[in-house]
């Protein structure tokens, strides 16, 4: 392992077709045509449409149940939605809306690939998107905050999606929010293809909260294409603020020029005034009270496009997620920290790492003369003590420092507390210091599966998926053998 570790470099690839909003049908040769499927086939998928197989994210409360799935004989999974009994009671009309939609290809869409239509029952089977909602790394983010770059790629990858949609002649996207924005395998935002049918056949559009509803649509209850333009301006204010601020209340600090209000604390130093001034100033234009005065979505691609940061890095690097992690669990069986680590689970690695404690430390080296004993090692293990208060208290900066203050001594080696602050620094977003911290732990410990697989994550940050994998197999490996023996 040491050996590879160091030739590692740093290889990015920059994400498909991030500013060209005219090349988004690559998908159409990799996925089938749209399929009507049957009940059967769907329960099979879903396992009788199971509870433990619910993504939405409302669950069972929600009006229409979004189920992931797998079909037999396909490796693929895919998103089922299955509406309430009252939804579309004329199959025609439904059939007819869901082929349309099923016609549209295009990786900037969770595209529609199939639906059922028998007796009660109408369902959705779109692609299936891995790595959760917008609403959920913005609003609800545990690991780390979206990224300035990543909230750019996001808007514009929308828009183009808008476009696409518009040019096709499905112009009208119903109830656009931060849950109808999915991230792919590759970290890559996509828009549900659902919200481009009518949620029931009374075509209510607005399910959420009606402060969110452009004007037009409180006054008569029908969306129009710059009804879609008005939510995409709510969706940049939530770029911007990362909260879920009423566009009435974020207009009115625009105009009072409170603008540093509407800015998320997170993105301190992340973006130059300029870039937060443009996005201010597309909201704005989105949120305009009479329909005709909002931009189409063809000029928001070209506003959107030269704002753009780190072109060169992939998505899931910016988002901080592991690629391709779906493969991983497939092929081999991984323990808890295995896959943690594997999937990026920051604050799972650390509940591990605690209740592991030090037992791991038993047997290594530590020869201290007596003159060392007596002089150094009440100040050391005091140093280790503050360290594990800070990192039980989740105070990664702080453990870093007296972590490091008892490393430096020199007076007791420690793989535990290199593991330690090997994630503290995964923490502060050091993934590089990480790396090292783990591969040093490693040389303490060679034996030690917990050293490859926080090297796994820390390469999985770092964008070097391929030796991130290897090094996860070379743990897996270890932990099998040490229980054979």
């Amino acid at each position: 392992m040491g050996a590879r570790c160091s030739k590692l470099s740093l290889c990015c690839c920059c994400p498909s077709n991030i500013n060209d909003s005219s090349n988004l049908e690559n998908e159409k040769e990799s996925l089938p045509g749209f399929i009507e499927y049957s009940l059967d086939q769907l329960k099979a998928a879903t396992s009788g449409f199971c509870t433990d197989n619910i993504v939405s994210e409302h669950g069972e409360k929600a009006p229409n149940v979004i189920y992931r799935g797998k079909l037999d004989g396909e490796d693929r999974l895919v998103a089922v939605k299955r509406f309430n009994r009252s939804s579309w009671p004329d199959p025609r009309q439904f059939l007819e809306e869901a082929k349309a939609v099923g016609l549209l290809r295009s990786e900037r869409l969770a595209n529609l690939i199939g639906c059922c239509c028998e007796g009660n029952e109408r369902l959705l089977v779109a692609e299936f998107m891995p790595n959760e909602t917008l609403s959920k790394h913005l609003f609800h983010w545990e690991n780390q905050h979206m990224k300035w770059a990543m909230r750019l790629r996001v808007a514009l990858f929308l828009a183009q999606a808008l476009e696409y949609c518009s040019c096709r002649g499905r112009a009208l996207y119903h109830d656009l929010n931060a849950y109808r924005i999915l991230f792919d395998q590759d970290g890559n935002p996509r828009l549900s293809s659902f919200g481009l049918m009518k949620n029931s056949r009374d075509g209510k559009s607005y399910s959420t909260n009606l402060a969110f509803a452009p004007p037009e649509y409180l006054r008569t209850g029908r969306v129009i294409p710059e009804s879609v333009v008005y939510s995409f301006g709510t969706l940049l204010l939530d770029l911007l603020s990362g909260k879920h601020i009423p566009p009435s209340h974020a207009l009115d600090l625009i105009r009072g020029k409170n603008v540093l209000m509407l800015t998320d604390s997170c993105l301190e130093g992340q973006f130059s005034n300029d870039d937060g001034t443009e996005i201010v100033r597309l909201a704005s234009r989105c949120l305009q009270y009479e329909p005709r005065e909002r931009p189409n979505m063809k000029s928001l691609v070209t506003a959107l496009t030269p704002l753009q940061k780190e072109t060169e890095v992939p998505s899931h690097v910016l988002m901080g997620i592991s690629h391709e992690t779906t493969s991983l669990k497939h092929t081999m069986s991984l323990t808890p920290l295995g896959e943690a680590c594997s999937r990026m689970d920051l604050t799972a690695i650390h509940e591990i790492l605690d209740e592991i404690g030090y037992k791991d430390d038993e047997g290594t080296a530590n020869e201290l003369s007596f003159q060392m004993w007596t002089d150094k090692i009440q100040e050391t293990l005091n140093s280790k003590k503050s360290g594990d208060t800070a990192f039980r208290a989740k105070d990664f900066g702080t453990a870093i420092e007296c972590y490091t203050h008892f490393i430096d001594s020199e007076s007791m080696v420690s793989p535990t507390v290199l593991a330690r602050r090997c994630l503290c620094y995964m923490m502060n977003d050091m993934p590089q210091e990480a790396l090292g911290d783990a591969m040093q732990a490693q040389v303490i410990s060679p034996e030690w599966p917990t050293a490859f697989y926080l090297q796994a994550a820390a390469l999985f940050s770092l964008g070097m998926d391929n030796d991130a994998k290897e090094t996860l197999k070379d743990g897996t490996n270890l932990e099998a053998k040490n229980h054979r023996n």
